[in-house]
């Protein structure tokens, strides 16, 4: 049985995991949308091979086929995504799975599923995204907390390191981190100081696999050129600010 760590960085290119994993993150989320699924799979495997050489846990947002055909351990899923998502497929496949909530019908689908983790958000208000649900606040967590017991917890949406005391106090397991880290004038430092500040929590145990890939390593990218039009995500330059935040 393994430990999630307690900083949980999410990233929308394998440029920005190539950039800060390498710093000494141990968990982190590759959330890429509306791409190209030649373009999606260059990411992932990116992704997965700078893990790996890292020893970083690296979760697939959304796509979970993908995940499993890539040789990926671990997949998250939003609420639409678990509706439609042939979970028993992703057991089978032996990946880990971690599921967003925002509300108790939510929460209950979510722990319908046995997952590995529950997120709630967004606790603080998001600067990326219109929200639906108003900000948790950090009182829901503790609320979260008793109705998952020894589930690991995830607190996103708005966190900063100044707040990781709050969250960690009302029973949160796992800070998730966006644009903290992606928007700040120096990612790497920041990074660095996210690091620092959970070096004390520890992680909740987990039911999900060790951190590590299944089978030979696979090229980065397809043999074949990219689609006409399409653009090669190994071709990316430096990481762009990333475009989208979930709870």
């Amino acid at each position: 049985m393994t430990r999630l760590d307690p900083f949980y960085l999410i990233v929308d290119s394998a440029d920005w995991i190539d950039r800060l994993v390498p710093i000494g993150v141990n968990l982190v989320q590759l959330r890429v949308k509306d791409t190209p699924e030649y373009e999606l799979r260059c990411e992932i495997r990116r992704a997965r091979e700078t893990c790996r050489r890292n020893g970083c846990r690296l979760v697939v947002n959304d796509y979970w086929r993908l995940a499993i055909e890539e040789g990926c351990d671990f997949v998250h899923l939003g609420q639409e995504d678990l509706v439609e998502a042939d979970v028993p497929a992703i057991r089978r496949a032996g990946l880990s799975l971690g599921v967003s909530t925002h509300d108790e019908s939510e929460l209950e689908a979510a722990l319908a599923a046995k997952p590995d983790y529950v997120a709630l958000g967004p606790v603080w208000p998001t600067i990326l995204k219109q929200m639906k649900w108003a900000p948790q606040t950090p009182a829901r967590i503790a609320t979260w907390k008793r109705a998952v017991g020894d589930l690991p917890l995830v607190a996103i949406g708005g966190v900063t390191v100044e707040r990781l005391p709050e969250v960690f106090a009302n029973g949160a397991d796992i800070a998730a981190v966006v644009t903290d880290i992606t928007r700040n004038a120096d990612p790497e430092a920041r990074t660095r100081e996210w690091i620092a500040a959970t070096r004390g929590y520890v992680g909740t145990a987990t039911r999900g696999t060790p951190a590590s890939i299944v089978g030979a390593a696979t090229p980065l990218c397809l043999p074949a050129s990219p689609p006409q039009g399409g653009r090669s995500a190994a071709s990316a330059g430096a990481p762009p600010a990333p475009t989208n935040e979930r709870g």
